[in-house]
């Protein structure tokens, strides 16, 4: 059984409430806004976030004594079964109204943050919708999806205050990201850098040279934005690199045959 709360469970927590309370300041109207993801509009995109929430809570109630999928795996399955995660989006935001649904986030805040309280014994694997896997790599997913859905609607709204990033929240979903993709892609061809959180080795394609010390043959680079945004496909690689938002160095330094790591 792990441990009580730790810090990452704070910060998530700490992030949800600061998209909840930008979401207040909306108007009704806005919710009918579209977002910059495809078909999605900020109410749509508002009751994603209530089950990104309530399914932490759902998931804690259910321990799993069967071995913990790693997350890289449990992430893959995101793509095979994105009609089933639309039509529960769908579900959930049914015809409530934007301020309903904020409210509605404010109540999966509360409950996943009571099932969280300091003292409380927390499973060690959990059976997540994807499958059994880890508590703290599950948390570490929703955070990954609290980061990165805010800068969806920061995005969505550019006349607006962007919402504001809690540093460790974006830390810990840059080393997530960054994980998975060392995972997905094992090697040591490519070092990835996102400076000042993650630095991991990936190998793409052919088997390349790799390093053991110095520098290494292919290096890429970017800021931890960036990043999210081309390892969850909200960037293109081509945009990235023309744009200058991404340094690669050496023959093979290009990633996209692996982005994105997730979607």
């Amino acid at each position: 059984m792990a441990g009580p709360k730790t810090q990452p469970e704070q910060h998530m927590l700490d992030q949800a409430r600061i998209i909840r309370d930008w979401l207040s300041e909306l108007s009704a109207a806005d919710f009918d806004n579209p977002t910059v993801l495809d078909a999605w509009d900020v109410r749509t995109l508002t009751g994603h976030l209530v089950g990104v929430l309530s399914r932490l809570t759902e998931a804690l109630r259910q321990p799993s004594r069967q071995p913990a999928v790693p997350v890289h795996e449990l992430v893959r399955r995101y793509r095979r079964d994105v009609a089933m995660i639309m039509n529960w989006t769908e579900q959930l935001t049914g015809d409530h109204p934007g301020p309903e649904l904020v409210r509605r986030l404010g109540t999966a805040i509360d409950e996943a943050a009571a099932a969280l309280q300091p003292g409380t014994v927390l499973p060690k694997v959990i059976m997540t919708p994807r499958g059994p896997g880890r508590t703290s790599e599950f948390v570490a997913t929703r955070i990954v999806d609290l980061v990165v859905h805010a800068d969806d609607l920061s995005r969505s709204f550019p006349d607006r205050p962007p919402i504001a990033s809690v540093k460790p929240a974006v830390a810990v979903c840059t080393r997530t990201l960054a994980g998975i993709l060392a995972a997905q892609q094992p090697g040591r061809s490519i070092e990835v850098r996102v400076p000042p959180y993650a630095a991991v080795q990936c190998g793409i394609g052919e088997p390349g040279p790799t390093h053991t010390r110095g520098t290494p043959p292919n290096v890429v680079e970017t800021d931890p934005v960036t990043f999210l945004r081309l390892a969850t496909g909200r960037l293109a690689w081509a945009e990235a690199l023309a744009g200058g938002r991404v340094s690669a160095s050496g023959q093979r330094a290009d990633l996209s045959p692996a982005l994105p790591v997730l979607s």
